[in-house]
Order: C-alpha cells, then sequence, then structure tokens
C-alpha cells in the first residue's frame, strides 16, 4: 500500500508538470499571435506605401520633320518624312548610369512620306515632281534613358521599333506597302508647369522592308521633333 502522503505528493507534481506545460502553451500562443498581427500591420504598411508612390508616365503629343538623309543602313535618298503621333512614356525598369529607364511606345496615325513623283526599281527619281505619300505607324518596343528625372531640365537617349504601312509601294517601284521602323536619338525635355513638359529632339528615323520585296532600299531621316508631354498620376 502507498501511503497517502507519497499519492498526494505524485499528484501535487503531475499538476504543477501540467501548469508548465499550459504556462508555456499559453505563452507560445501570444507570441505566435503577436508575430502574426506585426506580420499583418508590416505587409498592411507596405502595401500602402507601394499605393502612395505612383509608376511616373506621361503621355506626349510629338511631331517634326527630316531635314536630310543619311545612308547608314540604306541608300535610299530624296526623300522627307513628317510623323504626326502620341507616345507613351512608363518608368518600368528602375535606373541605369543614374538614369531612370521607360518604356515606350507609339502611334503614328500620320506618316506622311515626300518623295519623287516618278522613281526606278532603286528608288531614283525620273522626274522633278513630287508626291506625298499617306502611311501610318506604331512603335510598340522602346527604351528611354532620362536623366535628372525631378529637374527642370532633363536630357534623354531614346529607341523605339515597331511598323509603318503606305497606301503605296515607297521608296522603290518593286518595294512594299508595310515597312519596318527605328528610330534611335537624343532629346530633352524642360517643364513648363506641374503637369506639362516641352519636349525637343534629333533622332535617324529609318525605314525599310527588310527584304521583303524584291527591292530594299531603305531610307535613313535626319529627323528633328518636339512635342508636350502631360504627366500622369497624382
Amino acid at each position: 500500500m502507498v501511503p497517502l502522503a507519497i499519492k498526494r505528493a505524485c499528484i501535487s507534481g503531475r499538476a504543477a508538470r501540467l501548469g508548465e506545460r499550459s504556462f508555456r502553451f499559453h505563452h507560445s500562443s501570444i507570441f505566435f499571435f503577436a508575430f502574426v498581427l506585426a506580420s499583418q500591420v508590416g505587409f498592411s504598411q507596405a502595401v500602402s506605401a507601394v499605393r502612395a508612390r505612383p509608376v511616373e508616365s506621361e503621355v506626349a503629343v510629338v511631331g517634326g520633320r527630316s531635314v536630310g538623309n543619311i545612308h547608314l543602313f540604306a541608300y535610299a535618298e530624296d526623300r522627307r518624312i513628317n510623323p504626326i503621333g502620341l507616345e507613351y512614356d512608363r518608368h518600368s525598369w528602375g535606373g541605369l548610369l543614374t538614369a531612370r529607364v521607360d518604356y515606350v511606345a507609339e502611334i503614328l496615325p500620320a506618316l506622311l512620306l515626300n518623295e519623287p513623283a516618278r522613281y526606278g526599281a532603286d528608288g531614283k527619281a525620273l522626274t522633278t515632281a513630287r508626291q506625298t505619300q499617306y502611311g501610318v505607324g506604331i512603335s510598340p518596343v522602346g527604351v528611354r534613358l532620362l536623366w535628372r528625372r525631378n529637374k527642370s531640365f532633363k536630357p534623354y537617349l531614346v529607341g523605339k521599333g515597331g511598323i509603318a504601312y503606305f497606301e503605296n509601294r515607297v521608296l522603290s517601284t518593286q518595294g512594299t506597302h508595310l515597312n519596318f521602323s527605328a528610330q534611335f536619338g537624343a532629346g530633352v525635355e524642360e517643364r513648363l508647369t506641374r503637369r506639362l513638359e516641352m519636349r525637343l529632339g534629333y533622332s535617324d528615323f529609318h525605314l525599310s522592308n527588310g527584304d521583303t520585296g524584291a527591292r530594299n532600299p531603305g531610307i535613313d531621316f535626319m529627323y528633328l521633333n518636339c512635342g508636350l508631354a502631360y504627366r500622369l498620376g497624382r
């Protein structure tokens, strides 16, 4: 027979151990829920901070005219081009060489190509008379490096690529309606108001059919352009 005192001591020891385990469990639960709550609060604050910083973007009305032809990637000449369109710029890729890196896309609802009224397969003029070919274009692929992003005067480098479609064959009698376009240039933006900025730039505007036609003279325009940009967001 186990003495009554020993039984009471065993029961007291078990109760103490159970109480200790319960104490540890409650403390662990409190720490766990505190951690979850802190995590939720931190995540909510991070989301709020991201929402408080809208992505920098702008829409610009751009246009200009070429002032001559150069022979970089093509050999056609004696043509002028007058693009008119809308450009969208969005800060999408962080920074490079201290510049902000933007995604660029452009739509050209009017792409006016002035060229000889008659020319041969090689694109050379057969008359002094002139004609204007109407076309449209889109450049869905583009990148811009913008320096001094928070200053009034901001220089930039830009490159864009896309396609252009004309109502008639251009550059050669054996050319195509559909051509590829590429622009590489530089410019500056000057702040006018909190929302509006003025642009002035220079680009090499390349146009060719990429050898999809029987002849591909291609052409490079020395293109001066200007525009008015509107900053989006708050």
